[in-house]
């Protein structure tokens, strides 16, 4: 596919900076933030950042080639869109924006739970080529039921939630009184007001709602009924006894979610899972720990040879997905950057953010004389 985008956003801050001016602040705090002082949020980047890669001038170079192999899939770059809740409600219909996007370009779209398209939808959009990942519900019934709806949409990949035990302490959102729908407190209207195009959008696409979930919702739920029936039926804690049934009803290849460390991996690995996904949640869970690319060295080391390790938080370019790749990821996602972009640029967001994404990704590559995405490492520097 031809790399097209907007020469005026050519960088992820870029299109942070606009989306920050087309969105409600309430939103765009949700999508921004991180949790507690922001300190792990903005480690995921500066400690990623810290990480060198050597070029080999004078090595024989033909050409540089991003397609990789997953999981039996030959994508066309090594990295995906991660799963983010209530897309809708930073930009309207931007889950499938992104979807359609995704399946253009050939690289996964991860669907999240709770976000706001149906597990149908997506699945009818991307051809049976989305993953997606099951926020472990309290109720085996409904985890049966929403996992043979994945199956019967052709998803290739189940994601298991796994960083989630407690909701995490967000400030912002507290402050914003932020819902599902968004409580439209006279603040919060003002901020709509602000944002016509948002507003115009959220008007013919209608009011986000969690999607996938909404057979098993009761009817008109108050927003303090919303809360009390998603505190009811989701329990994000997992463990070995919750994953072993998963693992026998579930016939395609499961990803563990959140993994922090390498007790969590071998377990991962015990219970016979295809892969793991290093990774804080983004940073909005726990802000005393560890930046996702602490954890990543040393499992990959270990482990990389046992089951596909993978990494999301924190990255915000194509040299981040370079510095991912060397240190011994074999794939990497990226949620935030796709939602800048859908929420920047519209219905373009996903094409743009993609190809700019590729272009740097590839010239990196050509930078350091890396003809495949599995010789990152070689160009390493240890420290």
């Amino acid at each position: 596919m031809k790399l097209t985008y907007n020469t005026k956003y050519p960088s992820i801050k870029d299109l942070r900076n606009k989306a920050k001016k087309k969105i409600p602040k309430f939103a765009f705090e949700y999508l921004d933030g991180g949790c507690n002082e922001d300190v792990n949020l903005d480690k995921n980047t500066s400690e990623l950042r810290k990480v060198e890669m050597k070029p080999y001038y004078l090595t024989k170079h033909t050409k540089s080639v991003m397609k990789t192999t997953l999981f039996g899939h030959e994508y066309d770059a090594p990295f995906g869109i991660a799963p983010i809740g209530l897309q809708g409600l930073m930009w309207p219909n931007s889950p499938e924006i992104l979807a359609k996007a995704a399946f253009e370009h050939n690289i996964p779209f991860v669907l999240s739970t709770v976000t706001t398209s149906s597990i149908e939808r997506i699945g009818e959009i991307t051809e049976g080529n989305a993953w997606f990942q099951l926020y472990h519900p309290a109720e085996n019934s409904l985890r049966d039921d929403i996992i043979k709806r994945a199956a019967a949409a052709d998803y290739p990949v189940l994601v298991l939630l796994c960083d989630v035990p407690t909701f995490g302490f967000r400030p912002r959102d507290i402050r914003n009184g932020l819902a599902m729908p968004p409580r439209m407190s006279i603040k919060n209207i003002l901020q709509v007001m602000g944002r016509p195009e948002w507003a115009m959008k959220t008007l013919i696409h209608g009011q986000p709602n969690f999607a996938t979930l909404k057979p098993y919702m009761p009817a008109d739920l108050d927003l303090k009924q919303l809360g009390k029936f998603m505190d009811q039926t989701f329990s994000g804690r997992l463990n070995e006894e919750k994953i072993a049934p998963i693992r026998d009803m579930w016939k395609g290849k499961i990803v563990l979610k959140g993994v922090a460390s390498e007790k969590d991996t071998e377990t991962a690995i015990k219970l016979g899972l295809d892969g793991i996904v290093v990774s804080n949640h983004g940073g909005r869970q726990l802000d005393a720990g560890q930046s996702t690319i602490k954890p990543l060295v040393p499992i990959a080391d270990k482990y990389g040879d046992k089951i596909k390790v993978m990494m999301d938080s924190g990255l915000r370019s194509g040299p981040d997905i370079a510095r991912t790749l060397a240190s011994g990821a074999e794939f990497a996602f990226l949620g935030r950057s796709f939602m800048y972009g859908v929420s920047a640029l519209g219905n373009q967001g996903g094409n743009h953010t993609i190809s700019l994404l590729k272009t740097e990704l590839q010239q990196v590559m050509e930078q350091i004389c890396c003809e495949r995405v599995e010789d990152f490492p070689n160009h390493l520097i240890k420290k």
